[in-house]
C-alpha cells in the first residue's frame, strides 16, 4: 500500500486507524482486546504502517479517549441548542444520554485514569490534559447557559457522570471468564444490565441534591459546665 506522503493524507490515515480502534473494541467487547495488528488489519494497512502515526498502542487509545471528549461536547451542544431553564433532571438526562451514546468513550474512561495517562510521554500526557479540560469547560459553559445549574455544579455533575460511566459500563461489560461465572451465578451478575437507566437515576438524584445542599450548619457550642 502507498504511504501518505501529503498533511492531509497523513491526517486521514491517522484518523482511519482512530476509527479503526473503535471499531475493534466495539467487535471485541472493551479497550482491553484491541491489538495493533487488529487495528491494522481494520484499517487496511501494513502491520508496521501504524507506528508513522502512532508510537503505541496506548498513544493511539489516548488519541481516541481524547477525541471522545471532542464528540460528548459536541453532543451536548446539540442536545440542549435552543433551550433555556432546563432544570438539575433535564440536565441529568442530557449528559446521561450524550455519555451513554459513546461506549468506546465510557470505556476508555478508565483506561486513561488507570494507565494509558501514564504510559506516555509527559508532553503527550499534557496534549490529552489540555483537550479534556478544555471539552468539559466547554460543555459547563453551554450548559449554565441553557439550564438553571451554575458553572461549578455542572463541573461536579460531569465530574460524577464519568466515574459512574466508566465504572458501570467495566461491570456491564465482564470478560468472557466473568460472564460464564454470571451464567452458573445469575445472582453475581446483578449488574451487568444497561447502564443508561442507571446513569440516568443516579445523576438525576446527584443534580437534585447539587441544589439544594447548602453551606454547613455550624457546630452548636458546648454547654458550659
Amino acid at each position: 500500500m502507498q504511504r501518505a506522503r501529503s498533511p492531509e493524507n497523513k491526517a486521514r490515515r491517522a484518523e482511519d486507524l482512530l476509527r479503526a480502534a473503535e471499531a475493534v473494541a466495539l467487535e471485541r467487547g472493551g479497550v482491553r482486546y484491541v491489538t495493533l495488528a487488529a487495528v491494522t488489519e481494520q484499517a487496511g494497512l501494513h502491520r508496521t504502517g501504524v507506528r508513522r502515526y502512532y508510537a503505541s498502542k496506548e498513544q493511539l487509545l489516548l488519541e481516541l479517549a481524547e477525541r471522545g471528549w471532542g464528540q460528548w461536547r459536541d453532543a451536548v451542544r446539540k442536545e440542549i441548542a435552543g433551550h433555556t431553564g432546563l432544570t438539575p433532571a433535564q440536565v441529568a438526562a442530557v449528559v446521561s444520554r450524550t455519555l451513554t451514546s459513546l461506549p468506546v468513550f465510557c470505556d476508555l474512561l478508565t483506561h486513561t485514569v488507570l494507565h494509558l495517562e501514564g504510559d506516555v510521554g509527559l508532553e503527550r500526557a499534557r496534549q490529552y490534559k489540555t483537550a479534556a479540560t478544555a471539552a468539559r469547560d466547554d460543555i459547563a459553559a453551554a450548559v449554565s447557559r441553557a439550564s438553571t445549574l451554575t458553572r461549578e455544579q455542572i463541573v461536579s455533575l460531569l465530574a460524577v457522570a464519568g466515574f459512574l460511566a466508566a465504572g458501570f459500563w467495566q461491570v456491564a461489560n465482564p470478560t468472557p471468564t466473568l460472564a460464564k461465572l454470571y451464567e452458573e451465578e445469575p445472582g453475581w451478575g446483578y449488574a451487568t444490565t444497561d447502564i443508561g437507566p442507571r446513569l440516568d437515576a443516579m445523576l438525576a438524584t446527584f443534580a437534585a441534591g447539587l441544589t439544594t445542599t447548602g453551606p454547613p450548619a455550624p457546630e452548636a457550642p458546648i454547654p458550659e459546665p
